[in-house]
């Protein structure tokens, strides 16, 4: 999501622009002490996201979004508490009290996807092209990756986030490991470790702990063995 920021205060400022930089579904494409100046550059640029800060002199961040034809999503960030409420009733997806914690942000900017279902549904879903071969759709930032199913070696959870291990490439998409396995073909796949899921054809050796797939090693979790090695003789 393209991304820009407008706060007054040069250190919340520089903080909310490194936290932007440090979250890959984000792009930081601006930040502004002056909301006048910010105001010139959206008229010219598509932004999908607007970190904003309220108390500001000369606009306030209320102010600023009603000057808006056009209106990107919004969080706002404030030292006051007490424009919590306000904020609310502008539509805004979440309201961040400073000094922001990363964690704090991260949750923020993580309801953005929570309230675009569809972003979501599409973020990884399978189809059948012309040829019958199964794809499948990541999401990953502003891009969005075709890749075949039987290119994905292994998939590696973390947090909220998921890396699709592929022949040629990784790439990280924000998904949870659960609802990446729910849209994944068990056929394909399968999970050996509560932090991945590995593709069966891809499997070069199998020792008692763990899996070689190009040379990764990944560990096989006691809960998942028994489930595992019966699932790979079967192939």
């Amino acid at each position: 999501m393209k991304c820009i920021a407008i706060d007054d205060e040069p250190f919340a400022l520089d903080l909310v622009k490194d936290y932007i930089e440090k979250t890959p579904f984000l792009d930081c494409i601006g930040a502004f002490s002056n909301p006048l100046k910010a105001l010139g550059f959206l008229v010219e640029n598509k932004v999908d996201l607007l970190f904003l800060d309220i108390n500001m002199p000369e606009i306030t961040g209320i102010q600023f979004l009603n000057s808006l034809k056009h209106k990107p999503k919004v969080i706002f960030t404030t030292a006051y508490s007490e424009y919590g409420v306000e904020s609310y009733e502008y539509d805004a997806i979440d309201y961040l009290l400073k000094p922001i914690k990363y964690e704090r942000f991260l949750r923020a900017v993580g309801k953005v996807f929570e309230l675009n279902k569809n972003i979501l549904q599409d973020s990884m879903r399978v189809q059948t092209n012309s040829e019958e071969q199964e794809q499948i759709l990541i999401r990953s930032g502003s891009q969005i990756y075709q890749v075949s199913l039987e290119d994905i070696c292994f998939i590696e959870g973390a947090g909220n986030y998921v890396n699709f291990h592929t022949n040629n490439k990784k790439i990280m998409a924000l998904q949870t490991m659960k609802k990446t396995i729910d849209l994944l073909p068990s056929a394909y796949f399968t999970r050996v470790h509560k932090s991945y899921v590995v593709s069966l054809k891809h499997i070069d050796m199998v020792e008692r702990h763990q899996i070689t797939i190009q040379g990764h090693k990944i560990p096989i979790g006691i809960t998942y063995r028994e489930q595992f090695l019966n699932r790979y003789k079967s192939v």
